[in-house]
Parts: structure tokens; sequence; C-alpha cells
């Protein structure tokens, strides 16, 4: 008896677009709502784009005015006064005060903003979790001129205590050398900036552990780690590069504040190596003190601070985003 086999045939094959139709496809531009869309997202990137260069543009040609006829040195005089014949003035000072209160202020906000993200997070019951969220969500919103006037009439007075004690300790060092002057110095301008930016880093890094995957702290608690090795091992490693983008914000507002530093701050043009010495000076400090009663040639001289500000703060950032590229195959947002 033959079989007979039965061939069925094959569907036929499903058209494939043309390759134009793949790249408009592509580029969401096939309705005229997405081409609108499309056009306002790149007309907003490229917009950001030319402020930013009319910005430096503008910060480079009125710098260039006062520079041009400074008789010091601009980044290494320790002096600021553009109203003499010839003007001399210089960043040295600034520059220092800046950098030294903005990392006081770094070293003392990232552990305590980071610990109370992961207290929140991970160790919190829900019912305490909450209300300390919308404190911190508070402070974040407090303006900086509350703060200086409570760091000039609330934290000032009290600092004596903790200015003798560095002293009787740490005076041998020189850096916490104290003459028992009033405690509007570096470090209490490091400790204000400080409670300033420590609510904008644990509200980033809060959300940040939040997104931790449940599986990678379910598989951690099975193999038997404690809550912390859990932390260690799976939050803080996914995590890693959120904590750096917050503190990479923090440090941008601590770089630039300036009505808190100036309410603070006893301020001199004068590099002292003790922090704890009353004098020193800030870049946003100087310019919002000296602004008003200086001449066109001394406001062009305190853009010319500002330029350098914003160098330095384009630098920062830079170098934040070259940490987080390099550390981000290790923080788990790719598994």
């Amino acid at each position: 008896m033959d079989i007979s086999t039965k061939t069925t045939d094959a569907p036929p094959p499903t058209p494939q677009p043309s390759t134009a139709e793949q790249k408009r496809n592509a580029r969401g531009a096939s309705r005229p709502g997405d081409r609108v869309f499309l056009g306002l997202s790149r007309g907003s990137g490229i917009l950001l784009l030319v402020i930013m260069a009319a910005i430096a543009v503008f910060l480079t040609y009125r710098a260039s005015l006062a520079i041009s006829k400074d008789h010091g040195n601009f980044l290494t005089t320790s002096e600021w006064n553009t109203n003499l014949t010839p003007p001399t003035f210089g960043i040295a000072v600034l520059a220092f005060g800046t950098i030294v209160s903005s990392v006081i202020a770094m070293l003392l906000a990232v552990p305590v903003a980071v610990s109370i993200a992961l207290f929140i997070t991970h160790y919190a019951p829900r019912r305490l979790a909450g209300p300390v969220a919308y404190v911190i969500d508070l402070l974040a919103a407090v303006p900086s001129i509350v703060y200086g006037l409570w760091g000039a009439l609330v934290l000032v007075p009290h600092m004596n205590g903790l200015y003798g004690w560095l002293d009787d300790f740490f005076g041998w060092t020189g850096i916490f050398s104290w003459d028992k002057g009033a405690p509007r110095s570096m470090l209490t301008v490091g400790i204000l900036l400080a409670i300033m930016i420590l609510p904008i880093i644990t509200n980033v890094s809060r959300e940040v552990f939040r997104q931790v995957p449940q599986m990678h702290e379910e598989a951690a608690l099975a193999l038997g780690a404690t809550r912390w090795e859990v932390v260690r091992m799976s939050v803080l490693p996914f995590g890693r590069s959120g904590v750096i983008s917050a503190s990479m914000l923090g440090l941008g507002r601590a770089l630039g504040e300036t009505m808190a530093v100036a309410t603070v701050l006893s301020p001199d043009f004068i590099i002292h190596a003790s922090l704890l010495n009353p004098g020193g000076g800030t870049f946003a400090q100087n310019i919002a003190s000296k602004f008003s009663e200086a001449t066109e040639f001394g406001r062009d001289a305190l853009i010319a601070s500002g330029l350098v500000l914003f160098v330095i703060t384009l630098l920062v950032n830079g170098a934040a985003r070259i940490i987080i590229a390099r550390r981000a195959e290790y923080s788990g947002a790719n598994a």
C-alpha cells in the first residue's frame, strides 16, 4: 500500500519594511505628534548648549577686560583691590576657601546622608521611615538665607566648645589651632554647608537604593547573609553610581552657595593655615558682598572670578561623569 505524504505549504514571508521606512520608524517621525516631539526635544538640547556657550562667551569677554588691566597675578595674588591705580586683585584666597569649605562639607555630609538613606530604605520600620523622609524633604526646601541666619544666630555661638576641644587635642597639627577668636571660620562654613547639602544627597541616594532589584537582596538572604552583608554586597554596589551623582549635586550647591556663607563667614584676603581662625573667603561670597559697591571695572573683576567658579563646576561635573561611566559596569544596573 502506498503511503502518500502530504506536504504543507509554508506561510508566506512577512513583508519587511523598506530601509527608508525603517529609518523613519527608528527616528520616531512616522506620525505628526512624533515629529513635533522630536523637534521639541532636539531644539531643547540645542538651546541648552547655546545658553551654556553664551554664558561662557559673556564671562570670558568681561573677564578678559579686567584681567588685561590687573597689575598682579590673577591666579596667585592674595589681594582684592580693584579701585587702586593700577588695580591689583587675584583669586588665591577665594579658590582656597571655596575648595576647602566644599571638601569639609562633603566629608561631613556624604557618610551621614548615605547612612540616613540606608536607614530609611532598609532598616527603619515603615511608620518611622515615612516621617523621617518627609522631614528630609522639608530640609531640602529651606531657603539658603534661612540657613545663614540660623548659622549666624545659633551655630556660631555654640561652636566655642568644639573649637576648644579641637585646639586642646589637635592644635599641635596647626590645622586645628585656635586663637580664641570668633568662630566665623572655614570649619563653621563647612559644617553649615554640610547641613545644607545633606537633604539633596539623602533624597537622591534614597531613591537609588529603592531601585535595587528585590531578587538581589533575596538571593543574598537565601545564602545566609546578614542585613549589613546584604547592604554591602547588593545595595551599595548597585547604587554606587547614584550616590556619586548625588554627591556631585551636593558639591555643586556647596561650591556656589552665597548668602549662607556671607552671613556666617568673617572674610579677609589671608590664607590661614588653621581652619578655626576667622577669615578667608569664597567666590560666591566675595561676589555677593562686593558687587553692589563695585565700579564697572570692579564688576568685570568679579565676573572674572565667576568665570573661574564656572570652570571649576564644569570640571567637577565632567569628573563625576567619567567616574560614573567607569563604574557603571559594577553598579549592578546592567544585571
